[in-house]
């Protein structure tokens, strides 16, 4: 590294033993910036950053390990050394045998090279279609040479797909995602592809690619590496099924001994990490994203507000969202899910496909992959848990939930109409619409609407009273169970942990899709000031803090009336604070509106409430609802506190 002040070694909390991990590496060029003007791709590094890094990790205790150690340490047949990890190189360019082979041989690392069965098909002399552009075949690797690689004994052949390095049509609108995880839309059909026909389409790729290695190069492969990252659970025990037990992904953090190599964790390493990038990368945790300190920055948006029956005012709305998060840089944009256009919290109609609801528009995909790609935002999908309103033929409709008979006019006010969770159909019902929003959409979390809630005269609908007798031995009654202390403390709890414990089946049902899905929840912040007020809300703070990634508070004075905003601020901060580790996971979610008298909060009185929570100790905020037509909250006033340009790491 010649006279540069040497970099010092990573300190951090050490990976549990006997865990790896894995750097994904694509292209490695000479004079890289100059090779930017005929052929820009973020993932190239240069060839000196490149032997670098390889140094660094010789030198730092770093101990570069093959495919076959870490299977035969999880069988039981050896054990890895200190600080292992696996080095992989994606897409089968020319660069692994001319640069990075020569290398691994001078410093005896093994490697893992992932090939694109279609890619070293095509013919010499005959463009490769990679994404958009048509690259030169030669700059590919060649059948001959990778054999030579693999009989030197420190290369392994890994799977990159046969065919799905690619987007396909995946909405109505023209959007081209992973093809992995797409349902491919039909246009000329207006329809998706099948479940059937979608699993046809994954098994038959993954089939092939290995019949072709095997074909070419004596062995089948025993690793899949998604493109792009991309896949999900089913694909990947297809995989398995295919003869390929690792499958890896692009998700940060160690691989530890309770993970599966079904969903082996990379660090994906670009052309602008220099060795300090590459420290920190091996540093991330597994969660949140590979953030030890994440930084949420949330605009929470009305996907009523982008929709119009004409498909062109619907464009010019969605791109001026678009220009509007990109100019505020938020971390986070929260994307209501469902249609709910008489601004009562019910789901009328959805907007993806889905077996249960009528799709108001085929939205929900478009946007999120534009906020994704365009806009650069983590996408939580904002969903009901149990405010669905479903037609009056559907046979779950009227299994909702019931107020005690004899219940006080107000025991109903403000409440959502509810389908009842202890009605199985209903339960089904709700979950059958979570699994069809996992398989339609791609997005980063989910973020649970406030309509979770029961009320100290709820739920008296008769699958709930057998359910209160027959699993916690309660009284068969509401009012029987009200009139005893002990009995109504009981039931409170259970319901705020049944509750709770669907919510995380729910979770479990989308990252059967999304698997590295973030959570949130919405909380009244009454439950929070006051924790007796459990019982008219089944919420507790600190059962949220302990099921979801984060909570978000409603931290909306206006909404609850406060006589003095600041200083009821002020008292619900000091209540998470209380809470140990309460701030790292809490997001104070601000009211821009004043449902009182539908007017907005002005942009200024946001920004002085931020100021006052961060000064307080918080971390994360954001705002409700977001009027892009109308510049509310003005984007000019709110920048600086919304805005997370000013720490371009954190994106």
């Amino acid at each position: 590294m010649g006279p540069q002040t040497p970099l010092p070694s990573a300190i951090a909390v050490p990976d549990p033993e006997q865990s790896f991990r894995v750097l994904c590496y694509h292209d490695i060029r000479d004079n890289l910036r100059e090779s930017f003007r005929t052929w820009p791709e973020p993932t190239a590094v240069d060839t000196d950053e490149f032997i670098r890094q390889l140094s660094w990790l010789n030198e730092n205790g770093y101990h570069p390990v093959s495919l076959q150690q870490i299977i035969d340490a999880r069988a039981g047949r050896g054990k890895l050394p200190e600080k292992a990890i696996l080095l992989t190189f994606d897409d089968g360019y020319k660069s692994a045998y001319t640069k990075v082979f020569p290398l691994l041989k001078q410093f005896n690392f093994p490697a893992v090279i992932a090939i694109v069965g279609e890619w070293i098909e095509t013919p010499a002399g005959t463009p490769v279609r990679f994404g958009d552009s048509q690259v030169p075949r030669a700059e590919f690797l060649s059948w001959n040479e990778i054999r030579e690689m693999t009989a030197s004994g420190l290369i392994e052949v890994a799977s990159h797909s046969h065919g799905m390095h690619k987007g396909i049509l995946a909405n109505p609108q023209g959007n081209s995602i992973p093809a992995a995880v797409a349902r491919h839309f039909h246009a000329d059909k207006a329809a998706y592809e099948s479940d059937d026909d979608y699993a046809s389409r994954i098994k038959g790729d993954l089939i092939r690619n290995a019949d072709l290695l095997q074909r070419e190069l004596g062995s089948r492969p025993r690793a899949m590496v998604w493109p792009y990252g991309a896949y999900n659970m089913a694909a990947a025990r297809w995989a398995a099924e295919a003869g390929m037990p690792v499958t890896m992904n692009l998700e940060p953090g160690p691989n530890t001994p309770q993970d599966t190599l079904l969903r082996m964790r990379r660090t994906l390493i670009l052309h602008n990490h220099r060795l300090a990038d590459l420290i920190e990368a091996l540093q991330e945790p597994a969660s949140y994203g590979g953030r030890h300190d994440p930084l949420e920055r949330v605009i929470h948006v009305d996907l009523d507000y982008v929709y119009d029956a004409d498909p062109q005012r619907q464009e010019a709305n969605l791109s001026a969202l678009l220009d509007r998060i990109v100019r505020l840089r938020p971390t986070t944009v929260y994307l209501q899910a469902y249609a709910d256009p008489d601004g009562d919290g019910v789901a009328d109609k959805l907007y993806f496909p889905n077996r249960h609801l009528p799709m108001r528009a085929d939205l929900l995909s478009r946007v999120a992959w534009q906020l994704k790609t365009r806009a650069g935002v983590k996408v939580y999908a904002w969903m009901p848990v149990m405010a669905f309103k479903l037609p009056a033929e559907h046979p779950a409709a009227t299994h909702v939930v019931t107020v005690m008979p004899g219940a006080p006019p107000a025991a109903s006010q403000g409440r959502y109409h509810r389908l009842s969770l202890f009605d199985p159909l209903a339960r089904k019902t709700i979950k059958e619409i979570y699994e069809d929003l996992g398989k339609h959409v791609v997005f980063a979390g989910i973020l649970f609407h406030d309509d979770a809630t029961l009320s100290d005269y709820e739920d008296a609908s008769p699958m709930a009273l057998a359910h209160y007798r027959d699993k916690w031995q309660l009284p068969a009654s509401v009012e029987t169970i009200r009139a005893d202390a002990a009995l109504r403390r009981r039931w409170t709890e259970g319901k705020t942990a049944y509750i709770n414990a669907f919510t995380v089946e729910l979770i479990k049902t989308l990252r059967e899709y999304q698997p590295a899905l973030l959570t949130a929840r919405n909380i009244y912040a009454q439950p929070v000031l006051d924790p007796a007020s459990e019982e008219w809300f089944a919420q507790t703070l600190p059962s949220f803090l302990a099921t979801y990634d984060f909570t978000a508070i409603m931290a909306m004075p206006y909404m609850e009336g406060a006589a003095d905003p600041e200083q009821w601020l002020g008292q619900l901060l000091a209540k998470v604070k209380a809470q140990p580790g309460a701030l790292q996971k809490t997001i104070f979610e601000l009211q821009s509106r004043d449902w009182r008298n539908d007017q907005p909060v002005r942009a200024e009185t946001l920004v002085a409430h931020w100021r006052l929570l961060h000064l307080g100790g918080a971390r994360h905020w954001g705002y409700y609802p977001d009027d892009f037509h109308q510049n509310q909250p003005d984007e000019n006033v709110i920048k600086a506190a919304i805005s997370v340009e000013t720490f371009p790491i954190r994106r």
